[in-house]
């Protein structure tokens, strides 16, 4: 799995790099897969990843906007995951996307995500100007977006309920909302099988986020999935606080494991900076030389 040469952890985040977290109008980001090349080559990025939620829909997007903007390109999904009652999101990079148990992972969580989202929408309709047309009105990319809350979100600021999507995120759309229903989701185990069945290289996102979670992933539960085939956490992203950075850089160099940044970008859709937290070019080698798939260039 290692290279010729032995992994250093970093004990600094990067700065300069790839971005190897960020979201399209494929799942609950506001722009295009060209325009997130576009401005990775602007930012003076050295690469960036696309990552939308439980979906490969964008890579054929990607993949020509990086040909045209001439800047290499990760391929990547962000997988929500559920762990003893802790919400998890989980990075599957450079993973062969024909893999019959992902996709049919992925298949499930989409549904499920939809079924949950019109359930939400059912509910908020007693008491908010929102019907399931007005968020189906938010849906860039048709079937091929993955539909959740974000789109909830920005049906309300489109009647004027919100003035963006972190208001509504902060109130109706909360998970302390009275209309939240939580994610059917695969466990974190499931996830780590399913993407090393697919040759991919698996990381677990802002796992020290704080605001995502009243519960974080404890470092037994981190160590379980470690020995389950786990490749990486990412520590430079802006909700883990510097406490809970040094944790997980005690656990990845405990365990020889690869440490990413992504800002987790959404376009407008949240305030996070294209390029804000970096992946070291070293870190990026690595996950190419164990995936399934090349880098795209």
């Amino acid at each position: 799995m290692e290279g010729m040469t032995r992994y250093v952890t970093p004990t600094d985040p990067p700065t300069t790099g790839w971005d190897l977290h960020c979201h399209t109008v494929f799942s609950d980001g506001t722009e295009t897969p060209d325009a997130m090349l576009a401005e990775a080559r602007a930012r003076g990025l050295a690469g960036v990843a696309i990552t939308d939620h439980d979906t490969t829909a964008g890579w054929p997007d990607a993949e020509r906007a990086a040909t045209d903007r001439g800047l290499p390109l990760l391929r990547g999904t962000e997988i929500t995951a559920e762990d003893d009652g802790v919400s998890v999101h989980m990075l599957g990079l450079q993973y062969d996307p024909r893999s019959v148990h992902i996709t049919r992972l992925f298949a499930v969580t989409r549904q499920a995500r939809l079924e949950r989202t019109r359930r939400m929408v059912e509910l908020m309709s007693a008491d908010l100007p929102i019907t399931w047309r007005s968020v189906l009105a938010q849906v860039r990319e048709g079937g091929r977006t993955t539909i959740g809350r974000p789109h909830i979100a920005d049906a309300l600021v489109a009647a004027g309920v919100y003035r963006t999507r972190s208001e509504a995120f902060a109130d109706a759309v909360s998970a302390d909302s009275k209309y939240y229903i939580p994610t059917p989701s695969p466990t974190t185990h499931e996830v780590v099988r399913a993407v090393n069945e697919a040759g991919g290289v698996v990381v677990i996102a802002h796992p020290g986020d704080l605001s995502r979670n009243r519960r974080l992933l404890s470092d037994r539960q981190i160590e379980a999935l470690i020995d389950e085939g786990l490749d990486g956490l990412e520590v430079w992203h802006r909700g883990n606080p510097p406490e809970q950075r040094e944790r997980l850089l005690g656990i990845a160099r405990a365990h020889g494991l690869l440490v990413t940044g992504g800002s987790d970008w959404h376009g407008a859709g949240k305030p996070n900076r294209l390029g804000e937290n970096l992946t070291d070019e070293d870190t990026v080698r690595r996950i190419v030389e164990r995936g399934a798939i090349g880098l795209w260039r």
